[in-house]
């Protein structure tokens, strides 16, 4: 898979990264067997950005991914964020943006990780009660001690995004993009990312699930499956918004692809890098056959008519998530 630079400030990631959170958390189904197969076939197709974070579990997922990765672990780009506090025993405390926690969080997110340093290192969430520069301020001492090799920020707003970098250079900003989710070019973030020469990772870049065709109604999502809680998955919703994702497969079977490899394509040649999620090996391989699509301009428009910005029908997130997602 061609490499690419994530942002201006040095970091260099494979066009496409796998998310790997549903692998330990929130949307149920996965297996052990199945996610370590899937982490390696990713690495066999020339995967090199692997997202975790600490809040996965919490912690299983940052330990699956340090047991896997093993000895390839110098030659991937290796993800996590910190945001809310935990006990050692996984009992969430809250959010904390505190320099105290960032230093205390590093250091379990390496020891759970098994690795001296992570490659790029977000903030989860902005605190609310601590200014960003002092978060970010305690982020770069992890750079500067060697334990982080680059920072990011998920989730944040334009404003937040200038203070933090003004601070210390975030190489990469993480926020929830898709061709079901365009709030980020209306809302200022994708072009003050791109002003400042920050990096954009797409999270949910499936619409969580919806581009990939394999949901048709809420029954197909495990129990568990924390995307039964959100507006667009409602039994008023789906309905609309399955619709949108048949007028994009009209365009995906003309092009010989599939809907989920024209959504990434679409990310992709828009110079984002997205980490789209999954349990299976299978899904990797259709994922990732997704960097070689070329999109023309007619193609371009076509998308656009079909899915424009707004057309999900129901928020994003629930009301707690979209408040919490105000940073």
């Amino acid at each position: 898979m061609q490499q690419i630079p994530l942002g201006s400030q040095g970091l260099v990631t494979s066009a496409l990264g796998l998310g790997c959170m549903g692998m330990s958390a929130y949307y149920g189904g996965a297996t052990e067997a199945g996610s370590v197969d899937t982490i390696r076939r990713a690495l066999d197709l020339g995967v090199t950005l692997f997202d975790t974070a600490e809040a996965y579990g919490p912690f299983e997922n940052e330990k699956l991914l340090g047991r896997v990765l093993g000895g390839d672990r110098d030659r991937v780009v290796v993800a996590s964020k910190f945001a809310t506090d935990f006990t050692d025993d996984g009992t969430p405390i809250g959010l904390d943006g505190s320099p105290e926690h960032a230093r205390r969080a590093i250091d379990r997110s390496l020891r759970h990780l098994g690795t001296d340093h992570v490659d790029l290192w977000y903030l989860h969430r902005a605190d609310p009660n601590v200014p960003i520069e002092d978060t970010v301020g305690a982020m770069a001492e992890a750079v500067t001690a060697g334990k982080a090799r680059y920072i990011g920020v998920s989730e944040t707003s334009s404003e937040t995004l200038r203070r933090a970098h003004a601070t210390f250079p975030i190489t990469a900003i993480q926020s929830e993009y898709s061709l079901f989710e365009r709030d980020t070019e209306h809302n200022g973030v994708l072009d003050t990312a791109a002003e400042l020469g920050i990096g954009f990772v797409p999270f949910s870049p499936l619409g969580r699930g919806f581009l990939s065709g394999t949901v048709t109604r809420k029954d197909d999502l495990p129990e568990g499956d924390a995307r039964r809680n959100l507006p667009r998955f409602s039994d008023e919703a789906i309905d609309a918004n399955l619709r949108v994702v048949e007028a994009l497969k009209v365009i995906a079977d003309e092009k010989g692809v599939t809907t989920a490899q024209l959504a990434l394509a679409w990310l992709i040649q828009a110079n984002t890098v997205p980490i789209p999620g999954t349990t299976k090996a299978s899904r990797v391989e259709e994922n990732v056959a997704a960097a070689d699509v070329v999109l023309t301009t007619s193609d371009l428009d076509r998308i656009e008519a079909a899915s424009p910005h707004g057309v999900a029908v129901g928020p994003r997130n629930t009301e707690a998530g979209m408040a919490r997602d105000r940073g």
